[in-house]
């Protein structure tokens, strides 16, 4: 009857015909499980009055209807399910104004029944449907899971069986489903598989390809029992499994309903990993002698060897030996190295889990440390063999001796030098050789220069050269040059003598040599191999006469006893044990003793001049440096000035060129005593200042500026005395520095530095010690401070020479230039007045045209002159 009512219902709503309130249950009957909770949903349409409706539920019995719960009288409840409403095992929901839910917490077999929704009327009219039915059949909780305690720990590659017995009533007219799931460290439980309830199987994303792949299947081999099989285990798969039981109900229309479920935790499946259980060894003898066969036994020992496959290297001083792969073929690793042993060594499998690697004939390059490398495969269905675990070995050490070659080395001087350039030849002779066989000998020299000042360590040594044991000579670095030239040679004689001879021997070459030599064999894979290798005692290699020495003496030649004189002194060389030497001179000057040395002039061991640091304005030529003699030097200083009073002294080198190189090189130098420069200069004071016409002007205007420079004490002749003038802006925006406006030189040539500005300066000389400064056309960028310097110079009324005198600054005088409105207002005004002058005659112009041709009446007759007479008579 209720069906009908939702049909008809229907109808009328799709022809657009009302037919009044409209209650709604779900479509019955439900089947539902004892204990489980149970929720049943009611709702109302299509009513009027308040958006918000009141709902009544109670159960429809053969005889009375018992009342259960309703949202508007809290008193409507039975009184047999009071107590199970106060304690809230059956209460009202509200999901909306329309819509309510009644939930019952545990169903109890005695709540089968019919339940009937109703809603009180709020209409005008009585139209439609008022309440609704839904017939509920409870049925026993039959539902029994039985776990079957499955391995706790397997090895990886292993398999394993869970096994989860279910039961239930299913005459019931319900169905099953069991899911499998597991929680894999801290992770959240994630399901596997699911069989049911329709007798599908439902695999996840995360075991869709293990399922695939055969190493996750569902067993249903016996009724009731729901079992998850691994195969191929690997250390993934370590966790809690659990079993997930779930009872299914088919509601009206098809669809599933969830009645109940049941979860059991099988406890936690560990998985070894091969890695932990695979162990590697190697045996074998340790002492041979050279010729003798090496042989060496990899174990390996794991939980589940069979399903292993394996690839093994034997390895001796980190190369590889032998390689046998997981399918038993031995692998061609010579490429890698076609000089080392492994071409003879062979590896084969002699049991499970033992292999065996043999070198015959060792040599002592066999001696080492030898281990065994291991690569555990394990097989996979869907992807072939997989990498599970790698495992080296113990290292071995294998010692092969052989009666080495023995001998001893004489080293001596057969010449030594006396003085630098001398020669020097040294011998290192082989003596007492025994077991020679097929070994040659190779021989290096080495060098350990002399410190050349006490307490600093002496350097590191370094290699002359080499003849290896073919006889091929190697030069070291720093003797390369001198190698290719000749003038270092080595030699290989009969018997056993290496021989070291310098052809000319310097100061560099002092020292401490010593001769390397060293045996070298052929080995079996047909490479030189070193040997013994002995060094000799350092041979010391100095000069038997006294170390070179150079002193140097300067002494006056020329005093200075005023401004403009010249100033000459010599520099005398005394050296001892030194062999055509070359000599370098530098002259220095102190203004005090003590103070910061200034470089004047040099001379290079060539004799060519060269100006240092030497820069007066004017007097490139005033310094003059030569070579007077063997051992003898020159100094020359014209036109001596104030500036020019201080200490001065030689520094002398001693150079020398070995032949054959294009270096000089340094062998000793020496200071010389000093010299000074000190007259006491006579002669009058001067002053400088600084006077203006004006200090403020308009633009456009000339400013004159004086400096004047005055003499106290006796004047000389003002013929004998002209002065040197700069003068200098500096100006109120931008840069605080002064600017060089213009300067005269001593003889009165005027020059004037680049100006952006349409001003101009010029200078004149006003009197004999006046210099006036003009500023033409003034602008604003010429506002600012002016000053001048002044820079006396002198003539010596002995040496007829001009000498110069401390520059004098003046003080500052300020210019200011004022902005003229008038004048910036002028020629504007000026021009606006002609251009509208010039266009009112314009305009009286064409206005006149335009009425004398354009206006014109042809067609008028003026009256006769008579007429117009006759009418002013009347």
């Amino acid at each position: 009857m209720n069906n009908l009512i939702r049909i008809v219902s229907t109808i009328f709503l799709m022809f657009g015909v009302s037919q009044g309130r409209l209650v709604m249950t779900p479509q019955g009957p439900l089947l539902r499980v004892e204990g489980q909770p149970v929720a049943l949903p009611c709702s109302v349409t299509d009513y009027e009055g308040p958006s918000e409706q009141d709902f009544d539920w109670l159960v429809v019995d053969d005889t009375n209807p018992i009342q259960v719960i309703s949202t508007f009288d809290a008193l409507y409840t039975n009184s047999g399910l009071k107590e199970r409403v106060a304690n809230g095992d059956i209460r009202i929901e509200r999901l909306g104004d329309n819509k309510v839910e009644l939930r019952i917490r545990e169903i109890k077999m005695a709540d089968s029944g019919v339940y009937r929704c109703t809603t009180p009327s709020t209409d005008t009219q009585v139209v439609g449907d008022y309440f609704a039915d839904v017939k509920v059949r409870v049925i026993p909780d039959s539902l029994i899971l039985e776990p079957r305690t499955p391995v706790a720990i397997i090895p990886e590659g292993g398999s394993v069986g869970l096994f989860c017995n279910a039961t239930w009533n299913h005459t019931q007219g319900t169905y099953l489903s069991v899911t499998w799931s597991a929680r894999k460290g801290t992770s959240t439980l994630e399901d596997l598989l699911t069989y049911g309830p329709d007798g599908d199987v439902l695999v996840t994303d995360a075991a869709a390809q293990r399922y695939t792949s055969g190493g996750l299947r569902l067993d249903l081999q016996h009724r009731g029992s729901y079992g998850l099989v691994l195969s191929g285990a690997r250390p993934t798969d370590e966790g809690v499994y659990v079993c997930t039981a779930r009872e299914w109900a088919k509601e009206p229309g098809g669809s599933w309903y969830k009645l109940q479920q049941k979860r059991m935790d099988f406890g936690h499946v560990s998985v070894t990993p091969t890695a932990q259980s695979l162990n590697v060894s190697l045996q074998g003898s340790t002492t041979l002698t050279t010729g003798d066969t090496l042989t060496l036994s990899c174990l390996v020992k794991a939980d589940d060897y069979s399903s292993l496959g394996l690839d093994v290297w034997l390895t001796g001083d980190s190369r590889d030996l032998a390689h046998m792969d997981r399918n038993g073929v031995l692998a061609d690793i010579s490429g890698t190295d076609p000089t080392t042993t492994t071409k003879a060594a062979g590896l084969r499998r002699i049991s499970e889990g033992e292999f065996r690697l043999d070198v015959p004939a060792v040599e002592t390059s066999d001696s080492g440390l030898y281990s065994c490398h291991i690569r555990a495969w394990m097989r996979n269905a869907a992807q072939g063999w997989y990498h599970v675990a790698e495992a080296t070995s113990n290292r071995v050490e294998v010692l092969v001796t052989h009666l080495e070659t023995s001998f001893s080395v004489a080293f001596s001087a057969l010449v030594t030098p006396r003085l630098p350039g001398d020669p020097t030849e040294l011998e290192c002779r082989v003596t007492n050789v025994t077991h020679l066989r097929n070994s040659r000998f190779a021989v290096s020299w080495h060098h350990r220069p002399t410190s050349a000042h006490p307490v600093t360590a002496a350097p590191s040594s370094f290699m002359v050269g080499s003849l290896d044991y073919n006889g091929a000579m190697q030069p070291g670095p720093r003797h390369r040059r001198r190698l290719d030239a000749g003038l270092v040679t080595m030699t290989h004689e009969e018997p056993l003598t290496f021989k070291l001879r310098l052809l000319h021997t310097g100061e560099s070459d002092v020292g401490e040599y010593t001769c390397s030599v060293s045996t070298w064999s052929l080995s079996r894979s047909g490479r030189w191999e070193a040997g013994v290798d002995y060094q000799t005692p350092a041979f010391k290699v100095a000069f038997t006469t006294k170390g070179p020495s150079l002193s140097v003496v300067a002494r006056r030649v020329r005093e200075v006893t005023a401004s403009g004189a010249t100033f000459e002194m010599s520099c005398q060389v005394m050296a001892e044990n030194l062999r055509s030497p070359a000599y370098s001179v530098l002259i220095h000057s102190q203004a005090e003793v003590g103070g910061t040395p200034r470089r004047l002039v040099s001379l290079s061991p060539e004799a060519v001049m060269r100006v240092e640091d030497w820069s007066e304005p004017g007097r490139q030529d005033s310094v003059v440096l030569l070579r007077t003699g063997p051992n003898e030097f020159s100094f020359r200083l014209q036109g001596v000035q104030v500036s020019d009073r201080g200490f001065y002294s030689c520094e002398v080198s001693a150079w020398t060129k070995q032949p054959g190189e294009t270096d000089w090189s340094k062998v000793v130098h020496g200071v010389s005593n000093k010299i000074q420069i000190s007259y006491e200069h006579k002669g009058p004071s001067f002053g400088v200042s600084i006077s203006s016409d004006t200090t403020s002007l308009y633009p456009w205007e000339t400013a004159k500026m004086e400096c004047t420079m005055s003499v106290s004490g006796t004047p000389p002749n003002p013929d004998d005395m002209v002065f040197e003038v700069r003068w200098y802006l500096t100006r109120l925006r931008g840069s605080n520095s002064p600017v060089l406006l213009a300067t005269m030189d001593r003889h009165g040539l005027v020059r004037k530095s680049p100006r952006n500005d349409s001003s101009d300066v010029s200078l004149e000389r006003s009197g004999p010690r006046s210099i006036t400064l003009s500023v033409h056309s003034t602008q604003d960028s010429d506002t600012g401070e002016y000053h001048c310097t002044a820079t006396p110079w002198m003539r010596s009324l002995t040496t007829g020479s001009w000498s110069q005198a401390p520059a004098l600054t003046s003080t500052r005088v300020f210019l200011n230039v004022k902005f003229a409105l008038w004048d910036s207002m002028r020629l504007p005004l000026l021009y606006g007045v002609c251009a509208a002058a010039v266009m009112g005659v314009v305009s009286l112009l064409l206005g006149l045209i335009c009425t004398r041709c354009c206006c014109r009446n042809t067609a008028y007759t003026p009256r006769p002159r008579t007429k117009l007479m006759e009418l002013e008579m009347d």
